[in-house]
């Protein structure tokens, strides 16, 4: 592993030990070089996942899944708001496992929206219509307004 710092291949292990989720393998590492410390994570991947996008002109992109891309707009949506990292990394592990059980290697950036939506309703209804402006693009305020209003019925029901 190469460490991060001074960029030399040799590191040790210090501690290994599986995260919350039981999804990936935490390891405290040490460069042999500039003995600077760091963490990696160890995860499975089952196969190859692709998203495809809708692009301009109704053509379709393809781009490698990153879970770390996933990661950042669920925090963009969840921040300031009362949910922790392991939260937020709980709700990505899950929705990874489901698009790797799916059988397909290539899956509609709307179906992971889909997905995140799903899970952020459950999990912070601000975070929910955050991640749904963008998500759904909204254009004015009425956007909102009617959005919103429909969150409110989810939640007492």
């Amino acid at each position: 592993m190469r460490c991060p710092f001074c960029g030399h291949e040799a590191s040790q292990v210090k501690d290994s030990r599986p995260t919350e989720d039981g999804a990936a393998i935490r390891r405290r590492r040490q460069c042999e070089a500039c003995a600077a410390r760091f963490t990696t994570f160890e995860r499975i991947q089952l196969r190859e996942l692709a998203v495809i996008k809708a692009g301009e002109n109704g053509m379709a992109r393809r781009e490698p899944f990153e879970r770390d891309k996933l990661i950042r707009s669920v925090s963009l949506a969840c921040r300031k708001r009362p949910i922790d990292a392991n939260q937020v990394e709980k709700l990505v592990s899950g929705i990874q496992r489901q698009l790797e059980t799916l059988g397909e290697s290539e899956i509609p950036s709307k179906r992971i929206g889909e997905m995140v939506m799903e899970g952020l309703k459950h999990l912070d209804s601000v975070a929910y219509i955050r991640f749904a402006s963008v998500y759904r693009d909204f254009r004015e305020a009425r956007d909102f307004e009617e959005f919103a209003s429909n969150v409110s019925e989810v939640g007492k029901q």
